[in-house]
């Protein structure tokens, strides 16, 4: 015991990658168990459709978030000036006046995209929702100096404090009201409390307007393929249930964001941990360096992999068992969604690891390349699938764009020296072998959701 918690003692990069993966975990897990704990309650309270409209309310306020990222976190992370106070200053200033610009956007969307799911109350809800994007706004750029230095533990504490006020005064306002608004204002409560508690409770130099020309300019350069790539992103993580918001009833769409929200988790703690812990790992230690940092890379490559990945395969195969356990029959053809988004996800997982060494090196021209080609590959594929084959067709396209975008991937892991062949095949063959017999096992529930939602 002594020997593993030496390993997290000191402030070597080891032993900051290991505490800043675990606090990540940590939060992201009890994050995902108060999302869990709310959905559970929400499902009861409130019906099917409400779901399907929160999923379009989030829709348009993830693309605006993600259509004007210039990647002020990605900045911090690799520039050389991520502790000089005036750089920070600047990157806090043009996140303040990005926030505010977002919110005016769903003031001017909520006709049009009202009009174009034919949800009246789409009106209301959206510039509701879009005040979370301006307080998220505010937040001190602190935060972002934390994940730099690998320093999050009062972070995570912070984060999941102000989600349980948030899923808590959600919780009130659907009892008493019974309406979607619940939903909507529970992102607004917890954006607002997380920004009063950051401002209050976490260390660090207080952020203050200022435009320094030089800084900015670095923001702009290297954020503008950020910008471009965020854009895609939107594609990959969001097209979906904007293809399916006009293909589906919307009971349908509420159904299934509910089955991608667990089937997801695995990925999305992936995501989490990958985004916030490799940047510093491939700065620092950058492959072509050293041998011994390629290896120790791979180490921790193979580690997370087959750490999401069995979670994600375990979910292929509980899904349906889960469901039944948890939801009310309203809800059971979540089940076999579960099985086939686990599995269509999968792909995905083996490779994420990869994209974040082109952000360390500067490269984000090369991440771009890379989000794009996914993106396209994957919203081609969905919207083609979904109108010829329904919804299983278009969950079966998440994991085809993967592969149709791994070739593009394999260039940027070589241009930087990271791809590991071996990892990748290894991975590949054990999601065949599980992933393929969870979806023989739980055939009978795949049928009968297909013949359900067709």
């Amino acid at each position: 015991m002594q020997q593993v918690l030496s390993l997290f003692s000191g402030e070597g990069l080891a032993a900051r990658v290991l505490r800043s993966a675990s606090w990540l975990m940590i939060g992201y897990g009890g994050s995902q168990a108060l999302r869990l704990a709310a959905n559970l309650l929400m499902t009861r309270l409130l019906f099917p459709e409400a779901f399907g409209l929160m999923a379009l309310v989030s829709v348009v306020t993830t693309g605006l978030a993600l259509f004007s990222d210039i990647g002020v976190g990605p900045s911090i992370a690799q520039s050389k000036r991520g502790d000089d106070p005036d750089f920070l200053d600047t990157a806090w200033s043009v996140q303040v006046v990005r926030g505010f610009i977002l919110w005016g956007m769903t003031l001017l969307l909520a006709w049009p995209i009202a009009e174009f799911y034919d949800a009246p109350e789409l009106m209301w809800y959206l510039p509701i929702a879009g005040a979370a994007l301006a307080i998220n706004g505010l937040d001190p750029i602190r935060v972002e100096t934390a994940h730099r230095h690998l320093l999050v533990g009062r972070l995570t504490a912070l984060e999941l404090i102000s989600q349980a006020i948030g899923i808590g005064a959600m919780v009130l306002i659907a009892w008493w009201t019974q309406s979607v608004m619940a939903l909507v204002l529970g992102s607004v409560i917890q954006a607002t409390a997380f920004l009063i508690l950051v401002w209050r409770a976490l260390p660090g130099r207080r952020s203050r307007f200022h435009w320094e020309r030089q800084a900015l300019g670095e923001l702009l350069h290297f954020g503008k393929w950020i910008f471009l790539s965020t854009a895609f992103w939107f594609l990959t993580s969001q097209g979906d249930r904007a293809i399916l918001g006009k293909f589906v009833p919307l009971e349908v769409l509420g159904i299934y964001n509910i089955g991608f929200f667990l089937a997801s988790f695995p990925m999305a703690l992936g995501h989490a941990v990958n985004q916030r812990l490799m940047i510093p790992v491939y700065r620092d230690k950058p492959a072509q360096a050293d041998p011994r940092y390629k290896r120790k890379q791979r180490q921790l490559r193979a580690g997370l992999s087959a750490f999401i990945l069995s979670m994600l395969l375990g979910m292929a195969c509980l899904g349906p068992w889960l469901v039944d356990v948890l939801y009310d029959d309203r809800y059971l053809h979540a089940g076999a969604m579960i099985v086939l988004i686990s599995v269509a996800l999968a792909p995905a997982v083996i490779t994420m690891t990869y994209d974040q060494a082109a952000l360390a090196a500067g490269d984000s021209r090369s991440f771009f390349v890379f989000t794009a080609s996914r993106a396209i590959a994957q919203t081609a594929l969905f919207l083609i699938a979904v109108m010829m084959f329904g919804l299983p067709g278009g969950i079966a396209a998440l994991a085809g764009a993967m592969i149709l975008a791994y070739p593009v991937m394999v260039w940027l892991a070589r241009k930087h020296h990271v791809w590991d062949p071996r990892h990748d095949l290894g991975f590949t063959l054990l999601t065949i072998a599980i992933g393929g017999g969870a979806i023989w096992w739980h055939q009978p529930a795949i049928a009968e959701m297909i013949a359900a939602v067709s």
